[in-house]
């Protein structure tokens, strides 16, 4: 039984987790985020680590291995690193058992992920890292139309005549918002819009990688945006999938709930190759 740390260093959060791993059994001690807000997320990464430790109850010294991912490759306190694709994979696995897909949904990009019951992944596909399907893109429009971002979710549910976004590029995708503001396009309509287009295109990628059934499950940080599961979900009755899309409520913490784990299967790896050596 060893305490292991994931740290994931994402675009707008930074995610720390803290778990006890024994074998199959993994019991969450701490989870603890915070927006980096043009903060310096290396710091950040090091506070939210402590934040988690206190909220443990357990000092630095009996965590066995600290993992990261995403931006957190240089952190100095660090144990050792994984692929974020990865960590989203094995994250998703413990949050929803069933899930078979994972659309990591984050500020610069989506990205659609076939894995198995393990949480190996299979295969993959990734949006345009200038599309309009991001939590940037997002961020911007709600800035543009006057409300948070906590607010997009349920104004996007309350359309009735939502107005699609024609644009994959981010950038005429916001003058296509301007104009429909112009037109006095209301603020539900004009997110509805946004969620269905967005929907569309992240549907078409986990087609293309043969997600077609069971579970998809959200990680990142638009995992929360309920209007965009919404869509997600209408866009695949379009699409005659026999699919369904569901977020978490700890779904941003997928990727340092993956790193966590791994960081336990590899401290279990390295344990035995030094016993083996020892015993040589």
């Amino acid at each position: 039984m060893v305490v292991t740390a994931g740290i994931d260093v994402g675009t707008g959060n930074v995610k720390a987790v803290l778990f006890e791993v024994d074998g199959e059994n993994n019991t969450w001690l701490a989870k603890h985020t915070e927006r980096i807000r043009q903060r310096d997320p290396h710091k950040l990464a090091r506070a939210a680590f402590d934040t988690a430790l206190e909220q443990a109850g357990i000092q630095e010294g009996d965590v066995a291995y600290v993992a990261t991912t995403g931006e957190a490759e240089s952190l100095g306190f660090a144990t050792g690193h994984f692929y974020s694709m990865t960590t989203h994979a094995r994250g998703a696995v413990h949050l929803e058992p069933e899930a078979r897909g994972v659309l990591d949904l984050g500020a610069l990009h989506g990205r659609a992920i076939n894995i198995d019951g393990r949480g190996k992944v299979m295969s993959y596909r990734m949006t345009s890292q200038c599309a309009s399907g991001s939590g940037q893109f997002l961020e911007n429009i709600a800035r543009y139309l006057g409300i948070t971002q906590d607010e997009i979710g349920d104004l996007s549910q309350q359309a009735d005549s939502p107005e699609k976004v024609s644009s994959i590029c981010a950038v005429l995708a916001e003058t296509d918002v301007i104009n429909m503001v112009s037109r006095q396009i209301s603020a539900p309509n004009i997110l509805k819009g946004i969620h269905l287009s967005m929907a569309i295109r992240l549907v078409k990628l986990l087609r293309a990688i043969d997600v077609k059934d069971g579970v998809a499950l959200l990680t990142g940080g638009l995992a929360t945006d309920t209007g965009l599961v919404a869509a997600l979900n209408e866009a695949i009755v379009e699409q005659k999938m026999d699919l369904t899309v569901q977020s978490h409520p700890d779904s941003i913490y997928a990727g340092a709930i993956g790193a966590a784990l791994w960081g336990g299967f590899r401290h279990e790896k390295l344990a035995r190759l030094g016993q083996l050596a020892a015993a040589s």
